[in-house]
């Protein structure tokens, strides 16, 4: 069936390191509304970026990804944005 949507929630997180646990045990959660998950971060050698972000492309139910994305920006140190492209 083809997607009536496009829902993309970018997941900005600063301090990865602390709160990397919270962020995964909601992905994980949520793990079979995510399509696609791509996460970015500045790394080089003897480098890495504290902070971090993810891309999620979700299925096309748009209350289970408004209800990730609540339960993300609960957690301190993250930010969501979510983008919706509509499909005719």
């Amino acid at each position: 069936m083809p997607l009536k949507k496009h829902i993309i929630l970018g997941v900005h997180i600063t301090d990865r390191i602390h709160h990397v646990d919270s962020v995964q045990h909601l992905l994980t959660e949520y793990g079979c509304s995510i399509r696609t998950r791509l996460g970015l971060h500045e790394a080089e050698a003897g480098f890495c970026s504290p902070n971090g972000l993810i891309l999620l492309e979700m299925t096309d139910d748009e209350k289970t990804a408004d209800e990730l994305a609540a339960k993300l920006n609960k957690i301190e140190g993250v930010e969501v944005k979510k983008m919706l492209f509509n499909h005719p």
